[in-house]
């Protein structure tokens, strides 16, 4: 989730959550008791989402009851997107992860490498993951690749929703696959151990970015295409080559998950999940939300921001299919959204087992895979 892009509300549908609307009345008192064993559960879990900002809103740092909340979130660690269409832009989004880390280190972390994931559990903390989901200011020079992992940016996509020079996103109709570009750039990433994301990737792109590299990859927000035909959902093909290389699929808390006009609930995010365990096996699997730690409520004046937003992709073509509706999920929104999962897999009958590696095990280890588990 871009930080500066919310600002300007050129945002991906994630950063909309910063518009969604208020959670129904008493899903607050419906979510906040669990069961003892999904409690526990929860509690030794390693809890990552994979798409995740802290708050709904970075025009300044938050205030001690929304920190508060994130703290209570129990959440492990979040892979946030710094990532703006400028140089300048990201370098500012990255110096507000380090003013947050500054102005709170007993609740947030930057996570740098592998082990530090383990710390972030060991202390309390939410470790911030830095994530790109532009590629345009890499497009512009490659080798800031490699300048932005020495900035801690290792989580990195190919492609937005449109043709990058590295290859074709999602709603593409020339669905080109991974250029020359491409090539040298997942290269790149291997040697230097940046994670390749490939959620707004197309579908060639994506199948072809798997095979090129010589690392698991990701794809940290998306759903089953199986379930619903959408160009943000992945193919039942492409998911399992991507589970056969050591990859992790993470599945998004967005409207893409059903057919527009149905407001999609926590069961439609379930029934994703539980596909994409049966087709990739449960080492595989996650949730990257694309939302917040933080509950979002809707104002008119946040209503006229997010109509002027769908308004503004649509002109700037990167608007997808179905942004008819607010990009949430109204029954998992809120600190407790993990959580909620947890027990909805239990509900459904999935063990312990494979619920703590939904939960972040998973993500956990195809990320020192790629980066090194130091």
């Amino acid at each position: 989730m871009p930080l500066n892009n919310r600002r300007s509300f050129l945002v991906t549908m994630g950063q909309a959550m910063a518009f969604a609307s208020l959670v129904p009345p008493g899903l607050a008192e419906a979510t906040a008791q669990f069961s003892p064993t999904v409690a526990e559960l929860y509690r030794r879990s390693t809890v990552i989402d994979t798409l995740c900002a802290p708050f709904t809103s970075d025009e300044s740092l938050p205030d001690a009851a929304l920190i508060e909340v994130a703290r209570r979130s129990g959440i492990t660690a979040i892979n946030f997107t710094i990532s703006a269409p400028t140089f300048d832009g990201t370098i500012d989004n990255l110096g507000y992860v380090d003013a947050l880390v500054e102005q709170s280190p007993e609740v947030f972390m930057v996570v740098r490498q592998h082990s530090d994931i383990a710390r972030a559990k060991r202390e309390g903390k939410i470790g911030i993951m830095p994530g790109f989901q532009y590629t345009q200011l890499l497009e512009a020079d490659p080798s800031r690749i490699e300048t932005f992992r020495r900035l801690g940016v290792r989580i990195m996509q190919l492609t937005y929703n449109n043709r990058s020079d590295f290859g074709d996103g999602c709603l593409e109709p020339g669905n080109a696959g991974l250029s020359k570009a491409g090539l040298a750039a997942v290269k790149t990433m291997n040697q230097i151990g940046v994670a390749i994301d490939l959620s707004h990737s197309g579908y060639r792109t994506t199948a072809d970015a798997i095979e090129a590299s010589a690392k698991p990859v990701l794809i940290t927000h998306s759903g089953c295409a199986s379930i619903y035909t959408h160009p943000r959902n992945k193919p039942d093909d492409v998911m399992k080559v991507l589970a056969d290389k050591g990859g992790y699929f993470g599945v998004y808390l967005m409207p893409y998950l059903v057919a527009s006009p149905t407001v999609p609930t926590r069961g439609h995010v379930i029934d994703h999940l539980l596909h994409a365990i049966d087709v990739c096996g449960a080492d595989h699997v996650g949730v990257g939300s694309d939302g917040s730690i933080q509950a979002v409520a809707l104002t008119a004046e946040q209503k006229k921001a997010f109509d002027e937003d769908i308004a503004r992709r649509k002109q700037l073509g990167i608007g997808a299919p179905g942004e008819d509706r607010y990009p949430y999920v109204p029954d998992l929104t809120g600190p407790d959204h993990m959580e909620v999962i947890a027990a909805e897999l239990q509900k459904r009958g999935q063990p312990s087992l494979v619920i703590e590696k939904v939960l972040g095990a998973n993500f956990q280890r195809v990320i020192g895979e790629i980066w090194g588990t130091a």
